[in-house]
């Protein structure tokens, strides 16, 4: 069992509040949403593994037993063409929970026009695969989200 702490302290929203129809839709698969305190923090891994994905908006971790995470650094920031990101890490890195991935800005985000709402997402996962999660109330850093069997 995979168990997906959060990468930032925020607000958990869960999916379904994500401004952006693909996320909100569980389309890229299920999980939850941050809407991440206002000021300059770093995305933290939400799981022992290894980096395969590494953008400035966005990362995905996979642990040992297959079990993909998409950290999304706010919607539509891809569009910002890592204006206000700084890489960490590098792709293909083994990270552990908690280690520093990506350092942003929610304050600048939102000054750019979009939502930095991050989707926290088990990739290729199924609903029903999930448990215990955190939809709603205030989490910190590293605070459990849900787990994955």
């Amino acid at each position: 069992m995979t168990t997906v702490t959060s990468p930032l302290a925020g607000r958990a929203i869960g999916l379904a509040a994500v401004p952006d129809p693909v996320f909100a839709g569980a389309m890229v698969g299920p999980g939850t949403a941050i809407d991440p305190v206002r000021e300059p923090s770093e995305a933290v891994a939400p799981v022992d593994g290894v980096v395969v994905s590494l953008h400035p908006h966005a990362f995905v971790v996979v642990d040992s037993e297959g079990h993909g995470v998409l950290t999304h650094l706010g919607i539509d920031t891809v569009q910002l063409n890592g204006e206000g990101f700084e890489l960490l890490v590098n792709k293909g890195d083994t990270v552990t929970r908690g280690q520093s991935v990506v350092r942003w800005d929610p304050v600048a985000v939102e000054a750019a026009g979009k939502s930095p709402v991050c989707p926290v997402v088990a990739l290729e996962a199924t609903a029903d695969s999930l448990g215990g999660l955190r939809e709603d109330g205030d989490v910190k850093s590293g605070d459990e989200l849900f787990t994955w069997q």
